[in-house]
C-alpha cells in the first residue's frame, strides 16, 4: 500500500523489499574498492578457518586459550560472512538494484549484532581465562576443565543470542512505513527506523543493551588486567611475568582493535555529515579485526610458529629429496 503524507514524501506500508544505501565511489575506484574487499574477505576466511583447523588438528594446541580463540575465530567468519560478499555485489550494482527482502534483512541484521555481541563476550571469558592461567597456575587445569570450557562458551553465544533477540524482537512488531534503510548493511537501527510508529522502546533498549554490553566488557578487562598486574608486581617469578605479558599483550591488542573499531562508528553516527566516513568506517570495522586476530593470536603463538616451522621443514626436505 503507497501513499502520500503532507509534506509529499511516499509512504510505502510493509513492503518486503527494501533498498540498501551504497558506497559512494567513483566509477574509476570502484574496481580497486571491489578488488581491497574481495583480498581482504579471502584472507579472513582463510586465516581464521586456518588457524581454527590448526588448532584441532594438533593435539599440542587443545588448550583452553586456543579453543577459546576458536570461538573468535568462527565468530569473524560468521560475521564478514553476511556483510562483505552482499557488498560486493551491490559494489557493483546501480542504486536502484540494491534490493534486499525484509526477513533476509532481519537475519542479517541477527547475525551481524551477534557477532558484535560475541566479539565482546568471547574476549571476556578470554581475560577470565588468561587471569586464572597467571593468577592461579597450580589450579588452573582443574578450574578450567573441559566442563568449564563448554560452559564458558556456551555463556558467550547464549548470552548474544538471548540479548540480540530481545533487540530485534522488539523491531519485527513494528510496521513499516519507508523502503530506504540508511546503512550499507542491515542492523537494527536501521530497522527499526523504517517505522512510523513510535519506536522509544527500541531506543531505550538499544541503548541500554550497547552501555550494559561495554560496560560489562570494559569493566571485566580493567577488573581482570588489574589483578594480573597486582599478581606480577608481587610475584618475583620472571617466567611467569614473561608470559603473562605476552599472551595478556596479545589479548589485550586484539580488544582495543575490536573496541576502538566500534567507538569509531558510534561517534560517527552522533554526526550525520560524516556519513561517508560512518560507511568506510563500518566496513573496516569487519575487516581490520578480521584480519589482524588471527595474525595476532596465530603468529605469536610459540605452538602455532613451531607447527608452521615443522611444516616448512618438512616441505623443505621433500623437496631437496
Amino acid at each position: 500500500m503507497v501513499m502520500n503524507n503532507k509534506s509529499g514524501e511516499i509512504y510505502t506500508f510493509n513492503s518486503f523489499t527494501l533498498q540498501l544505501e551504497s558506497l559512494n565511489v567513483s566509477e574509476e575506484s570502484r574496481y580497486a574498492v571491489f578488488l581491497f574487499i574481495i583480498l581482504s574477505y579471502l584472507f579472513i576466511i582463510v586465516a581464521n578457518v586456518g588457524v581454527a583447523v590448526l588448532v584441532f588438528v594438533d593435539r599440542s594446541l587443545h588448550q583452553p586459550m586456543y579453543l577459546l580463540f576458536c570461538n573468535l575465530s568462527a565468530n569473524d567468519v560468521l560475521g564478514n560472512s553476511v556483510v562483505l560478499p552482499r557488498l560486493l555485489l551491490d559494489i557493483l550494482r546501480p542504486p536502484s538494484e540494491r534490493l534486499i527482502g525484509y526477513y533476509e534483512c532481519v537475519l542479517q541484521a541477527f547475525i551481524i549484532h551477534m557477532f558484535n555481541t560475541t566479539s565482546h563476550t568471547v574476549l571476556m571469558i578470554m581475560a577470565f581465562d588468561r587471569y586464572v592461567a597467571i593468577g592461579n597456575p597450580l589450579r588452573y587445569s582443574a578450574i578450567m576443565s573441559n566442563k568449564m570450557l563448554l560452559k564458558l562458551t556456551a555463556g558467550a553465544w547464549g548470552a548474544a543470542f538471548v540479548l540480540v533477540g530481545i533487540l530485534l524482537g522488539l523491531t519485527v512488531r513494528l510496521s513499516r512505513c519507508r523502503t530506504f534503510m540508511q546503512s550499507l548493511y542491515c542492523n537494527n537501527a536501521a530497522l527499526f527506523l523504517l517505522s512510523c510508529e513510535n519506536i522509544f522502546v527500541n531506543n531505550v533498549y538499544g541503548l541500554t543493551f550497547t552501555v550494559v554490553l561495554f560496560t560489562a566488557s570494559i569493566g571485566s578487562m580493567v577488573v581482570t588486567y588489574t589483578k594480573i598486574t597486582v599478581v606480577c608486581l608481587t610475584s618475583k617469578n620472571k617466567t611467569l611475568n614473561s608470559k603473562a605479558l605476552k599472551t595478556c599483550s596479545t589479548h589485550l591488542l586484539v580488544y582495543l582493535i575490536m573496541f576502538f573499531s566500534g567507538i569509531i562508528i558510534i561517534i560517527l553516527h552522533r554526526y550525520p555529515q560524516y556519513s561517508e566516513e560512518k560507511k568506510i568506517a563500518a566496513v573496516l570495522y569487519h575487516i581490520i579485526p578480521g584480519a589482524l586476530n588471527p595474525i595476532i593470536y596465530g603468529m605469536q603463538s610459540k605452538e602455532i610458529r613451531k607447527y608452521f616451522s615443522r611444516m616448512f621443514y618438512s616441505n623443505k626436505v621433500l623437496m631437496s629429496s
